[in-house]
């Protein structure tokens, strides 16, 4: 029987995380902050929020769907999943809350 890569947390972490990034000139706080967060778990739940709009999404879209996680933790998960492959920029835009056109993404 073959295993289910997104029931296994192990696995998650294969798939997974970025490195914590902070800018050099950012206070010593920034850094041990962002040491703390828990990327792979952030990407996998934005990985999992994006699934459930089958004709793309933009940010704004993910956010209202996660109302218990934090804007700017999710934010800083699009650019990895793409990168990754797991997500992908269709090369379409659509006005969010501010009016700011966002890039609309969709899960592989």
């Amino acid at each position: 029987m073959q295993d289910d890569l997104f029931n296994e947390k192990r696995s998650l972490s294969l798939l997974f995380g970025s490195p914590a990034k902070s800018r050099n000139k950012d206070a010593s706080t920034s850094h041990a902050a962002g040491e703390k967060v828990d990327t792979t778990r952030l990407e996998g739940i934005v990985y999992e929020a994006i699934k459930k709009f089958p004709d793309g999404c933009i940010q704004d879209d993910v956010i209202a769907a996660l109302p218990h996680i934090r804007e700017h933790s999710i934010q800083p998960r699009f650019k990895p999943l793409i990168l990754k492959g797991f997500v992908i920029d269709t090369g379409e835009k659509r006005a969010g809350r501010s009016k700011k056109l966002q890039r609309i993404v969709k899960a592989i």
